[in-house]
C-alpha cells in the first residue's frame, strides 16, 4: 500500500500571514509595558516597533502584504470606533451648550490654521483644507490624568471633553469633503450632493442602528455574545455603507460609535468590545503606521522638509491655545483651567493620524506632510499628557460642589435608591443583606460578617443559592442539586442564629448565577450584596468571557461587597480607606467602611496618595475638606486621615497595608478593559495585599 504524501502547507517564511500575525501578537504584548515603564505613551512603543520591522530596520513585516493592510484597516476602524464609543454622552447632554461652543472654537481656529499653513506652504486650496482635519481633532490622553487628579467636576473639564464630539464630527466632515473634491472635478453642485448624501447617510447610520441596537438589545436579554457580534456587525455595516456615499470608511466607523453608544451603556458588552480593540486592533494599527514610514526619508524629511514639520506642529499648539482662550474669555474660566483644557485638546494621535493615513492613500498629502504628522502625533503625545498634569493638578478640588451641597447623596434614605425612585410599598423597609454561598465552610466568614452587619442595622439576612436549570425540572440532577443547595443555606442561617438575626433562605433556579443573584437581591429589595472573592477576576479569561461577579456588578439594583477576608470578622481591629477623590460614589465607599466598622467594633483610617508634585496647600485643603465630611456625616469610627505625596500610589498602599487588618478599595471602572471594574492601582492592590479586602461598588447608573 503506498501512502499520499501530506502537504502540511508551505514553509514558514516572514511573509506568511501566520508568522506576521505571531510578531504582531509579540510586539503588542512586550513594547507597550515597556515604553510605559519609561514614562513614555505605549503607542509610541508600537511605532517603534513598526519602524524597526519594516522596510527600513529588519524587513520583517511588509506594510503591503494583504494580511497587514487587512489587519490595519480593521484597526483604523475599529479606532474611530471606539474614540465614540468612549465619549461620555451623559456628561455631554449636561453642558452641550458650552461644549459646542468651545467645539467651535477650537475648529474654527484649527480649520484656519490649516488653511494658513497649507497655503504658505504652497498646497493647493483642497490640500489646505485637508489639514484643516488634521488640526482640528484630538485625543484625548490626558482624560486619565484629570480623572486622578479628581477634576473631573471641574466644568472646564467637562465642556473640552464634551467638546471633542463637534471637532472630531466636523474634522472627519472636512476629510470627506476634501477626499471627494480630489476623486473629481469640483463644482458647487458636486459638493451640495456629496454634503446631502453624507447628511442622509449620517442620519440613516445614528438612527437607524440606535433603533436596531435597542430593539435586539430587548430581545436578546443577557445573551452577550451575540451582542457583541451585532456591535462588530453595525461597525463594518457603518463602514461598508459610508463608501456607498463616497465618504470614507473611518466616517461610517465613528458614526457607528456614536449610534451604539447610548445602547451600549456602560455594561459588560461595551467592556468587552472596548478590550478586544485596545489589544489586538488598534494596536496594530498603529503598528502598520510604523512600517509606513521610511527612516531614511523621514531623517531627510526633518532636515530638508524642516520647515513643513515646525508649521504643521506650530499650527496646531497655537490653533488649539486660541481656540481655549476663546473660552476662557467668553466663559470667565481662570488660567489654570484654560491651560488645562488647551493640554487636553493638544495630543493629535486617533483621528488626526488616520486622516492623514487615508490622505496619503489617496495621493493628497505627500512624504513630508505625513512625516510631519508622525512628528506631530510623537511630540504632542508626549507633551500633552505632561501638560495636563502639570496644570490639571493645579485646579483646587471643591468638596462643596462635588459633595457637601449634594444633599440627595449626603442623606440617601437607603442604599440602591434614588430619592425620586418608587419604593417597593409591599415589601418592608428593613436592612436586607443578600448572601450568595457557594460553599458554606469556605464562606464562613463572609457569612460571619454579613449577620454583624445585618445585626448592628437590626436587619436580615438572604442565604442564597443558585441552582442551574435544566431543560426538564424533574432531572434527577437537578433534584439532587437543589437538595445540597437547601443544605448549604440552611448552614448559613444557623450561623445567623448566634446573633439573633433573622435569617430568609433561598435556593433559587437560574439559567446563570449573577442573574439568579440580581434578580432576588430585586425582589428581596435588599440593601446590599455580599459575595466572596472565588475566582481570577482580573485576567484575559475575566477580559474576554466575563465572570460572575463582574455581571452582578453591573446588573445589581444595590451596592455589591466583594470580600476576600484572611482571618475571623472580630479579628477586623484597623480598617484602611484609600480616598482618591471627594466625588459622590468615594464618600460612599468611606459611608460603607463606617458601617463596617461600627459592626465590627473598628476603627477606620482614610488616605490620600497624590502627586509629589501635588502643593502642600493642596494637600491640605484636601484633607481639611475630608475632615468637613467625615463631621458633617458624624463618621465617629474614622480615626485618623492622612494625605501622602509620592509617586506610586500603588506602593505607597501596600506599605500602609502592611499595618491594617483590612483595607476597603472602591470599585471602578477602566475607559479601555474589560473584566472586573478596577483601576490599575486596584488590580495591583488586589494581588499583592496580604490583609482582608473588600471591593465596594454601587449600582452602575
Amino acid at each position: 500500500m503506498v501512502l499520499a504524501a501530506v502537504d502540511h502547507g508551505a514553509p514558514l517564511s516572514f511573509d506568511s500571514p501566520f508568522i506576521s500575525l505571531t510578531v504582531l501578537l509579540l510586539v503588542v504584548l512586550v513594547l507597550p509595558p515597556l515604553f510605559e515603564r519609561l514614562k513614555l505613551p505605549g503607542l509610541v512603543g508600537l511605532l517603534f516597533a513598526g519602524i524597526i520591522l519594516g522596510k527600513s530596520g529588519l524587513a520583517i513585516l511588509d506594510p503591503e502584504t494583504e494580511t497587514m493592510a487587512l489587519l490595519a484597516e480593521i484597526g483604523k476602524i475599529y479606532l474611530m470606533f471606539v474614540i465614540a464609543l468612549e465619549i461620555d454622552l451623559a456628561r455631554f447632554h449636561k453642558t452641550r451648550n458650552r461644549s459646542l461652543g468651545i467645539g467651535l472654537f477650537i475648529f474654527v481656529s484649527s480649520l484656519a490654521a490649516g488653511l494658513l499653513v497649507g497655503r504658505l506652504l504652497g498646497f493647493d486650496w483642497n490640500t489646505a483644507l485637508l489639514m484643516g482635519a488634521i488640526f482640528a481633532p484630538h485625543t484625548l490622553l490626558g482624560y486619565p490624568i484629570v480623572n486622578r487628579l479628581g477634576v473631573m467636576g471641574n466644568e472646564a473639564i467637562t465642556v473640552t471633553i464634551g467638546a471633542t464630539i463637534f471637532t472630531d464630527i466636523l474634522g472627519l466632515l472636512l476629510l470627506a469633503i476634501s477626499v471627494s473634491i480630489h476623486a473629481g472635478e469640483f463644482s458647487v453642485f458636486s459638493l451640495v450632493a456629496q454634503v446631502l448624501a453624507l447628511a442622509i447617510y449620517a442620519a440613516t447610520v445614528l438612527f437607524g442602528l440606535d433603533w436596531a441596537g435597542k430593539f435586539y438589545f430587548r430581545r436578546t436579554g443577557d445573551e452577550q455574545g451575540n451582542q457583541f457580534v451585532f456591535v462588530l456587525l453595525a461597525v463594518f455595516l457603518a463602514a461598508a455603507g459610508a463608501q456607498l456615499v463616497n465618504v470614507e470608511r473611518i466616517v461610517g466607523a465613528f458614526l457607528a460609535g456614536l449610534a451604539v453608544n447610548d445602547v451600549l451603556g456602560e455594561g459588560p458588552v461595551k467592556e468587552k468590545v472596548e478590550f478586544v480593540g485596545s489589544v489586538l486592533f488598534i494596536p496594530f494599527f498603529f503598528v502598520h503606521v510604523g512600517l509606513l514610514v521610511d527612516l531614511p526619508v523621514f531623517v531627510s524629511s526633518l532636515t530638508t522638509s524642516l520647515g513643513i514639520t515646525l508649521a504643521i506642529l506650530g499650527g496646531v499648539v497655537i490653533s488649539k491655545f486660541l481656540g481655549t482662550y476663546l473660552a476662557k474669555w467668553l466663559y470667565r474660566y481662570s488660567w489654570n483651567e484654560a491651560l488645562t483644557m488647551w493640554s487636553l485638546c493638544l495630543p493629535h494621535v486617533a483621528a488626526p493620524l488616520a486622516a492623514a493615513i487615508v490622505a496619503r492613500e489617496v495621493g493628497l498629502i505627500n512624504e513630508a506632510i505625513f512625516n510631519a504628522v508622525i512628528v506631530l502625533m510623537l511630540v504632542t503625545a508626549i507633551a500633552g499628557p505632561i501638560a495636563t498634569r502639570a496644570f490639571g493638578s493645579q485646579l483646587a478640588v471643591s468638596a462643596s460642589a462635588n459633595t457637601l451641597n449634594d444633599t440627595d447623596l449626603l442623606h440617601p434614605e437607603s442604599w440602591g435608591y434614588q430619592n425620586d425612585e418608587p419604593q417597593l410599598c409591599h415589601l418592608p423597609r428593613s436592612f436586607t443583606i443578600v448572601v450568595p454561598i457557594f460553599n458554606p465552610r469556605a464562606d464562613q466568614h463572609l457569612i460571619e460578617t454579613a449577620v454583624l452587619l445585618a445585626h448592628h442595622e437590626a436587619g436580615q439576612v438572604v442565604p442564597l443559592a443558585i441552582s442551574r436549570s435544566y431543560a426538564h425540572m424533574d432531572d434527577p440532577i437537578l433534584v439532587d442539586d437543589l437538595q445540597k443547595r437547601q443544605l448549604m443555606v440552611q448552614e448559613a442561617s444557623d450561623i445567623s442564629q448566634t446573633l439573633s438575626v433573622r435569617a430568609t433562605p433561598i435556593v433559587r433556579i437560574a439559567d446563570d448565577e449573577a442573574t439568579g443573584i440580581s434578580h432576588t437581591a430585586r425582589e428581596q429589595n435588599a440593601n446590599l450584596v455580599v459575595m466572596g472573592w472565588h475566582e481570577d477576576n482580573t485576567g484575559v479569561r475575566a477580559r474576554l468571557f466575563g465572570t460572575t461577579l463582574e455581571s452582578v456588578f453591573w446588573s445589581s439594583h444595590c451596592p455589591v461587597a466583594v470580600m476576600r477576608l484572611q482571618t475571623e470578622p472580630t479579628d477586623i481591629h484597623r480598617i484602611l480607606v484609600p480616598v482618591r477623590d471627594l466625588m459622590p460614589k468615594t464618600i460612599h465607599t468611606v459611608r460603607f467602611a463606617q458601617l463596617f466598622a461600627d459592626a465590627h467594633h473598628a476603627s477606620v483610617t482614610l488616605v490620600h496618595v497624590c502627586d509629589r508634585r501635588t502643593p502642600k496647600s493642596r494637600m491640605d485643603a484636601f484633607k481639611q475638606d475630608l475632615e468637613v465630611i467625615v463631621a458633617h456625616d458624624k463618621l465617629q469610627t474614622v480615626d485618623r486621615i492622612k494625605t501622602i505625596a509620592h509617586d506610586s500610589v500603588a506602593q505607597t498602599l501596600l506599605r500602609l497595608g502592611e499595618n491594617f487588618d483590612l483595607v476597603i478599595l472602591r470599585s471602578m471602572r477602566r475607559r479601555t478593559a474589560g473584566g472586573l471594574m478596577v483601576s490599575d492601582v486596584t488590580t495591583k492592590l488586589i494581588r499583592e495585599l496580604a490583609c482582608s479586602i473588600v471591593l465596594f461598588g454601587e449600582p452602575h447608573m
